[in-house]
């Protein structure tokens, strides 16, 4: 079971998450940055995970989440909601090692939340998950072993949740509007 803390509003609403315990990596790497924390807290330590944790910068670019905007508030809510869905999407019940997995082959696991992950190695031995390249892999904090991927595994339907709403005069902007004759 996901351990959702709860998470107190106002001026306390902040403390909760400076007391959060960081990833310890071999190598006191800073790559898991603040999302990548409180997702890995909501696992439990007495079990085994392997989690492929998105990057900082894919928290920020791919679900829209800042440590400016994203944990002040009313907001702290929706982001513990997106955390703890991604984690649904990217964590395995068992220890997946790099070395694990086989070269020129792909293998497939069943997430937390039942959606299908499929790991393998490019050309040049780089892990990657469902199409993304992995940026760090086999950290380790007590039973869980975490890969940081340059983007987030999510399913279809959550995908379009979080995707930015435009409108036309946005995509005129971005030059992506179609035109018929």
């Amino acid at each position: 079971m996901l351990k959702v803390p709860d998470i107190a509003t106002g001026n306390d609403a902040m403390s909760f998450h400076n007391n959060m315990n960081s990833l310890k990596a071999s190598d006191n790497d800073n790559s898991i940055g603040t999302f990548g924390n409180m997702m890995i807290d909501m696992l439990p330590e007495d079990l085994t995970f392997t989690v492929f944790l998105p990057s900082k910068t894919a928290f920020e670019c791919d679900l829209r989440l800042n440590t400016s905007g994203s944990l002040v508030g009313e907001k702290m809510n929706d982001t513990y909601a997106i955390i703890s869905r991604v984690l649904g999407f990217s964590a395995i019940p068992r220890v997946l090692y790099s070395n694990m997995v086989p070269a020129g082959k792909e293998v497939s696991y069943d997430s937390l939340s039942g959606f299908k992950l499929f790991v393998s190695k490019d050309e040049g031995g780089v892990l990657v998950a469902n199409g993304v390249k992995l940026e760090r892999v086999d950290m380790r904090r007590g039973k869980l072993v975490v890969h940081v991927i340059d983007g987030v595994i999510m399913d279809a339907e959550f995908e379009q949740s979080v995707q930015p709403d435009f409108d036309e005069d946005d995509r005129l902007k971005l030059g992506t509007i179609s035109w018929y004759i």
